[in-house]
């Protein structure tokens, strides 16, 4: 059944594929911009593939100084990072912004963009929904994992350190102008990872498909992203150099972004986002340890939506093996049995006592989580009781 009424935005060029980076500088040359900031982080310099992006650079004609690279964004964004690195950009009159890394780096490059393109002193200024109104500079992004999207998304979740509160923007203004999908960006990330984040890409991908705000645009996009997911994750755990591999989980991971961007997430993130800020539980894993378990409370509301999950995840020969009746069940006993594959790979928790969250932490999580605007968009209602129920099944 289609919507009665659906929107659908993004605007987002993918430029994907073997060399990527190489054309960076003509894309410039036709955004009309010369002089980009780098922004980074200290082991994405350290593995080398910062000097993998400044030769693909330099090689096509564009040749980046030293000064003109941020090299230390934090394992989570801030507001007093992005004020320092907006400072830097205004001073040194820098014309776009390129990130290089992960969710980090990406959110931060969004927060530095909003600061220098609006004129705001204080960051916290613009925070919540649609508050940009001017057009941003332009932002390229380049990302090292595999998970988050965020190359394609209008989000970006940056932490105020003075009050422990991570500030959510979004606004289509946020959304890059250029996403680069380049599989020698994802060639080290360890496997541990590589299984955390590509979880992260499934439950963005399940979630989009199944909330109240999906649409067939959305729709088209979360199957693709969960076809790829179900054929090449595993591989690409198991081979981290399989460039095939690397490949489709980068594009995944920018479809289910695309996606969850105009159809919205459910209680996976909401209880997720509650046990990062309580427990610092990383996202990818937290989604892994979440996703059957919010989909087996879902079911009886999108136990239809389940069932054609089945073909992309598994693929049209196991798909045809299954009595229709059964297809539903067989989706999460294949998203209970990855989380499984993926553990005895590489360690991956899939408990949250395996994660480091303590019994004591369950009622903070639920109530921050039964709080967060993703939980607006769920299937079904969960209260406070059923988020907790949840976590102590999973504890």
């Amino acid at each position: 059944m289609l919507p009665n009424y659906y929107e659908f935005y993004s605007p987002v060029k993918i430029n994907s594929g073997q060399d990527a980076l190489e054309t960076i500088p003509y894309e410039f040359n036709q955004l009309r911009v010369s002089k980009p900031l780098i922004i980074t982080d200290k082991g994405i310099k350290q593995v080398g593939l910062l000097n993998v992006l400044l030769k693909a650079l330099k090689d096509n004609g564009l040749v980046i100084p030293e000064d003109w690279i941020y090299d230390n964004v934090p394992s989570d964004s801030s507001i007093d990072v992005v004020n320092e690195i907006g400072q830097k950009f205004n001073a040194g009159s820098f014309d776009a912004i390129i990130a290089l890394g992960g969710g980090s780096v990406i959110d931060t490059a969004k927060g530095v963009n909003i600061l220098v393109s609006s004129g705001e002193k204080d960051l916290r200024n613009l925070m919540g929904v649609d508050r940009l109104s001017l057009k941003l500079h332009p932002l390229v992004v380049i990302p090292t994992t595999s998970g988050t999207g965020s190359e394609a998304t209008l989000v970006a979740v940056i932490a105020d350190t003075h009050t422990h509160f991570k500030l959510p923007f979004v606004s289509y203004q946020l959304v890059p102008t250029l996403a680069i999908l380049d599989p020698r960006m994802t060639l080290s990330l360890p496997p541990r990872l590589t299984a955390a984040t590509g979880m992260d890409a499934l439950s963005h991908a399940i979630e989009a498909y199944t909330c109240l705000q999906k649409n067939p645009v959305s729709d088209a996009f979360a199957w693709k992203a969960i076809e790829l997911i179900g054929k090449f994750l595993v591989k690409a755990v198991k081979n981290g150099k399989d460039l095939q591999a690397r490949m489709a989980m980068a594009n995944a991971s920018l479809m289910a972004g695309i996606a969850f961007s105009n159809s919205m997430v459910g209680a996976v993130h909401a209880i997720g986002h509650a046990l990062g800020a309580v427990a610092k539980v990383h996202h990818g894993n937290a989604m892994a340890i979440l996703l059957p378990a919010v989909m087996k409370r879902n079911f009886v509301k999108v136990r239809d939506l389940y069932a054609e999950l089945y073909l992309p995840l598994a693929g049209v020969d196991e798909y045809v093996k299954v009595k229709r009746e059964d297809l539903a069940n067989k989706t999460l006993e294949y998203v209970e049995n990855l989380n499984k594959k993926l553990n005895e790979l590489t360690g991956m928790p899939i408990t949250l006592s395996q994660a480091g969250v303590k019994e004591e932490d369950l009622p903070r999580v639920a109530e921050k989580a039964i709080n967060d605007g993703a939980m607006s968009t769920n299937p079904i209602d969960f209260d406070y009781d059923t988020v907790l129920e949840i976590l102590r099944e999973i504890l």
